[in-house]
């Protein structure tokens, strides 16, 4: 069976990318479970795309498989755009938890309509190949901040990014794996994916 490593050691990501990756048929690892040692990547790029492309090229070359990274953030209209790619260290140390940062979001919109906490999430997906190949796929999900934390399921932003129809991504539940913007990344990158030679075919012989 081919194996694709999943280059994050966040839970939450795993949990997503193994759920919207089943379908490939592939074997999905983490460095962890391939025996890697930790990988430091410095993620201080300029864009989702930079820091997710460092991620999938040092992954791919310390374990010689094909790696899967990405990298995504919250980008906020009323604070020009912030937290952006510094979502996942919005705070620094003094907010090092999600809840922290929800709260230090939500004071920061202190006073702020909700018709101007307009928001997005953005996610870039890089897959690195055996030869040096990199792929890239992005997915956006637009919304807005909720004036509180509503939910239980999710992690991250999840609490407090409302969706047009009121609900937050952390009341979804398994629901949000059929719109969150990284799932809308990882499915446009299936088409790749399903294209390596070393793909599971099913009895058709088309690929699986």
């Amino acid at each position: 069976m081919p194996t694709l490593l999943l280059a994050t050691a966040n839970s939450g990501k795993l949990r997503e990318l193994r759920a919207l990756l089943a379908p490939t048929g592939w074997q999905l690892v983490t460095p962890r479970e391939r025996g890697l040692a930790p990988i430091d990547v410095i993620e201080n790029g300029r864009s989702y795309l930079e820091n997710a492309t460092r991620k999938a090229v040092a992954h791919a070359a310390a374990s010689r498989l094909p790696a899967l990274a990405d990298d995504s953030g919250l980008e906020v209209d009323a604070l020009d755009g912030r937290p952006g790619v510094l979502s996942a260290r919005y705070g620094g140390p003094a907010a090092a938890t999600d809840a922290a940062r929800c709260a230090l979001l939500l004071r920061e919109l202190t006073g702020v309509a909700p018709a101007r906490r307009t928001a997005r999430f953005r996610a870039v997906v890089v897959l690195a190949l055996p030869g040096g190949r990199v792929v890239a796929r992005d997915g956006t999900l637009e919304g807005r901040i909720a004036l509180a934390p509503r939910g239980a399921s999710g992690f991250g932003y999840d609490p407090v990014f409302e969706l047009p129809d009121g609900r937050t991504l952390a009341e979804l539940g398994a629901e949000k794996q059929a719109l969150s913007h990284r799932a809308l990344a990882v499915r446009a990158m299936m088409d790749v994916i399903a294209a390596q030679p070393e793909t599971p075919r099913d009895r058709s012989g088309d690929p699986a």
